[in-house]
């Protein structure tokens, strides 16, 4: 999953804000295409996430090493570790997991999209949990996100492919983007007192300690010895589409603001579809694409906001 912190006020786009923030969307949408392809090779789920976690733990063990030198000592308590703890575990392990074992199922396009919907999920929480009024245009934008998405697993369905398939893969990843939903909101609450990048690195640790116990806790080190483009096919995924996204979209979004961002940031589904359609061989069909465009369409609704009178 990606790390898409809240930034406040007003923002004027520039060039290079812009560009950090359309990297990070492609830098992202090119995850679940190189899953595909390790699939390929015949590894399963655990091990994928295991490797990728392992390769971007040095990244983010000497993220959270500089910025715990860099910025200026806050006072974090032993529950604010613990609460950080969970998130990690919640927002980055099991949402992370259920999206692996999803892509066994489903095409790497289809997964994008669902994903995506994360933001009108993030709504429909705030209004259930804080108690956030829903207006008229989230409404709107909720018929335009989960129509897109039902005109998409229509189309999906009626292309010949094995149903049952399609239905388990898209409710684990529906499951994952629910989960990743629930921890931008939770950790909106403490985010703040670690700092966004910091929080970031400290909670894929923790998600890369689990992956790793679950590893070791369910195959033999003999599951590692895997095929060479494996391992680099797994670095690239942890440097390209884990950490340098990450780090882009953090630069990006201090520079140019959410808005501007979401608008950016819709390019990673439709990246996603094409890159599955060259390096996959996945169909692409103009009822596929009038769903999605439903699908950013209702997301752009949400995400972006009115600036204020």
């Amino acid at each position: 999953m990606s790390a898409s912190p809240s930034v406040g006020g007003h923002h004027h786009p520039s060039a290079v804000g812009t560009t950090l923030v359309f990297l990070a969307a492609v830098g992202f949408s090119v995850k679940a295409v190189l899953i595909k392809i390790i699939y390929g090779y015949g590894v399963d789920a655990a091990t994928v996430l295991a490797l990728r976690m392992l390769f971007s733990a040095p990244f983010f063990i000497a993220l959270a090493i500089w910025q715990g030198r860099s910025q200026p000592p806050v006072e974090v308590t032993p529950q604010d570790w613990a609460t950080l703890a969970m998130l990690g575990f919640t927002g980055y392990y099991l949402a992370s997991w259920l999206d692996f074992l999803g892509l066994q199922y489903v095409s790497a396009g289809f997964e994008r999209l669902i994903l995506f919907l994360y933001p009108t999920m993030v709504v429909l929480l705030s209004a259930w949990f804080l108690h956030e009024r829903i207006r008229s245009r989230h409404m709107v934008a909720l018929a335009l996100s989960y129509g897109g998405i039902g005109v998409v697993f229509y189309e999906q369905l009626t292309q010949g492919s094995d149903h049952s398939d399609i239905v388990l893969g898209g409710t684990l990843i529906f499951a994952s983007a629910f989960i990743y939903s629930v921890y931008l909101i939770a950790s909106s609450k403490i985010i703040h007192r670690f700092g966004a990048v910091r929080f970031t690195a400290w909670a894929m640790l923790v998600s890369a300690v689990v992956a790793m116990v679950q590893f070791l806790a369910t195959h033999r080190m003999a599951a590692l010895d895997l095929p060479l483009p494996v391992y680099g096919l797994s670095l690239t995924m942890a440097v390209v589409a884990t950490v340098l996204p990450a780090l882009f979209m953090s630069e990006g979004l201090r520079r140019v603001g959410a808005n501007h961002a979401s608008l950016v940031g819709s390019i990673g589904p439709i990246c996603t579809l094409f890159l599955g359609w060259v390096f996959l061989g996945e169909r692409v069909t103009w009822l596929q694409v009038g769903g999605g465009a439903l699908v950013l369409a209702g997301v752009l609704l949400v995400s972006v906001r009115r600036p204020a009178a």
